[in-house]
């Protein structure tokens, strides 16, 4: 298990922050302009930028995925209320928490009119595990005859852990036990299943920049895409023929913007919805916002971390770590910095999460305590701790700056370092730092990856391991219930509680805001685009 939390990374990383991602334009037909007024276009507004829309070659941030799910239905995909939804599979069992029986829905069809079958899931598989495609960020290695690298051998025209038993029905088989909501969230949400018929002429080599890409005609979901520009927009036009009914909403933009002009865009009409988690909407912007009189203002559930990750090897002694969080007043940054428009919690899960501790009390502001303990440490205060901070995260910008001021009362001397985003990730991998923050986001229903190789010892943000933990993580992938998945989880938690290898500054609840011109938007963190089909213009 190791090697699969190790590779892990590139793929949390994705899901955990927004990453800047640049490239070129492709145009098609509207390519050109957005439709930012027109009444019968959607417009969300969005903060990042585009990768790609080949599903070939994406990394899985938020925008990639949903850029290519709303055409290549995902297998299933969370809901609102953090359930699995059916999507293009409306089944996923396992009998021994290693083979996984996926069942394709038997009404799904491509836009042409051809059924969707398993031998199109088994051939996306196979192309997407192929090294000439080089995708490394689905974490294929869990499977049976696929390598350590996640690739299979050039030429491959089978994997053993992916077997078609029926038109309908995949069976896939892993190396070791994974629990079934790993499997869900790991590979059936992030596996886009794309039309064999169709691409199946192309070469390995040619998928990874195949044209059609960017102006599909067959499709699963509800979408087509007509143009993107990386750093502005995507267009889409609806999917007549969607097999669970024809969208309401005919043409559909994605508008990249700034998150300073969000708030006039919405007061314009220029968007009508913002995402909780592609949409960075600027905390000082949030009251006039919820101001608006055409908006409805929705908070998110509590999942986006803001964790501040020690290298224990830098800061070796528990009782400095102890320090650290008790000289910091959370619950005053959370009201004053987020508006109040979050939580506190210790350790990685929030109240969103079917197995956090509601039993479990944060660490309370105790600024004496933080004193004796230093002084238990032997703490002389010459060390100065580097604090490295994402240089595009304002708010955390200032409570950085907070919580160096509480510690210098304490006598602990911190300087705050503030880089980019890219600049910060590549500090992460030297481990050349005392204090690495992040806002990171703990799949609540599988936090297991992230919480595994986050303390997986040296290499780790943390350096930090401990055999209590790796034991209780490793239960979590064979209990047999949530009670007692939670009961593993809580030990980590408390455990990451004492020990201070990590400790969230606070978790947000980020807002999110849809026109009142618009009827049956699902505005939470999850959940979101599943019923786009069922979105309409009212007013």
């Amino acid at each position: 298990m190791k090697k699969m939390i190790r590779k892990w990374t590139a793929c949390a990383l994705a899901f955990a922050m927004v990453l800047a991602l640049a490239g070129c334009a492709k145009g098609g037909e509207g390519a050109g302009s957005t439709g930012a007024l027109d009444s019968e276009i959607v417009n969300i507004g969005i903060t990042d930028s585009l990768g790609s829309v080949n599903p070939f070659t994406i990394d899985q941030t938020w925008i990639n995925k949903y850029a290519v799910g709303l055409q290549f239905l995902p297998l299933m995909e969370l809901d609102a209320d953090l359930n699995f939804q059916p999507m293009l599979a409306d089944s996923i069992t396992t009998a021994d928490n290693q083979n996984f029986v996926v069942h394709i829905d038997e009404k799904a069809t491509w836009s042409d009119g051809t059924p969707v079958t398993a031998y199109d899931l088994e051939y996306s598989v196979l192309r997407l595990a192929s090294p000439k495609v080089a995708n490394a960020t689905l974490l294929l290695y869990a499977f049976e005859g696929v390598g350590d690298d996640g690739f299979v051998e050039e030429g491959a025209t089978s994997i053993a852990g992916i077997q078609v038993l029926d038109e309908k029905t995949v069976q896939f088989t892993t190396k070791y036990p994974i629990a079934l909501t790993t499997f869900q969230n790991t590979y059936a949400c992030y596996l886009p299943t794309m039309p064999k018929h169709i691409i199946e002429k192309y070469t390995e080599e040619e998928l990874t920049t195949l044209d059609w890409f960017n102006h599909p005609d067959v499709v699963s979901g509800p979408y087509k895409l007509t143009g993107y520009d990386v750093n502005h927009f995507i267009t889409y036009e609806a999917n007549e023929n969607y097999w669970k009914g024809a969208p309401k909403v005919k043409k559909l933009n994605f508008k990249i913007m700034d998150a300073s002009q969000i708030y006039a865009g919405l007061k314009s009409g220029e968007i009508d919805v913002t995402h909780h988690t592609m949409t960075a909407i600027p905390q000082e912007d949030y009251e006039s916002i919820e101001a608006l009189e055409n908006v409805d203002v929705i908070y998110g559930s509590p999942i986006t971390n803001q964790s501040v990750f020690v290298q224990t090897k830098n800061l070796p002694d528990v009782k400095v770590r102890q320090a650290l969080l008790y000289a910091i007043d959370r619950q005053q940054i959370l009201d004053q910095l987020m508006k109040g428009h979050g939580e506190i919690v210790d350790g990685f899960l929030s109240s969103a999460s079917p197995f956090y501790d509601e039993t479990m009390t944060p660490v309370t502001y105790d600024p004496e305590k933080a004193k004796a303990l230093l002084a238990e440490a032997g703490w002389d205060g010459s060390q100065t701790i580097r604090f490295y901070v994402n240089s595009g995260d304002g708010a955390f910008v200032n409570a950085a700056q907070v919580m160096v001021a509480q510690w210098a009362n304490v006598g602990i001397k911190a300087e705050v370092q503030t880089v980019d985003l890219g600049t910060l990730m590549t500090v992460a991998g030297t481990t050349d730092y005392e204090l690495l923050a992040v806002q990171y986001t703990y799949a609540p229903v599988d936090p297991y990856p992230d919480m595994s190789w986050l303390l997986s010892g040296e290499g780790s943000w943390t350096g930090y391991a401990d055999d209590e933990i790796n034991d209780a993580l490793a239960k979590t992938q064979t209990a047999a219930s949530t009670a007692e998945s939670k009961e593993y989880y809580s030990l980590v938690n408390r455990k990451a509680q004492e020990e201070v290898p990590m400790f969230s500054a606070y978790v947000i609840s980020a807002q999110g805001a849809v026109n009142k011109r618009l009827a049956n938007v699902n505005s939470n963190v999850y959940g979101f685009f599943n019923n786009i089909h069922e979105w309409e213009i009212v007013k």
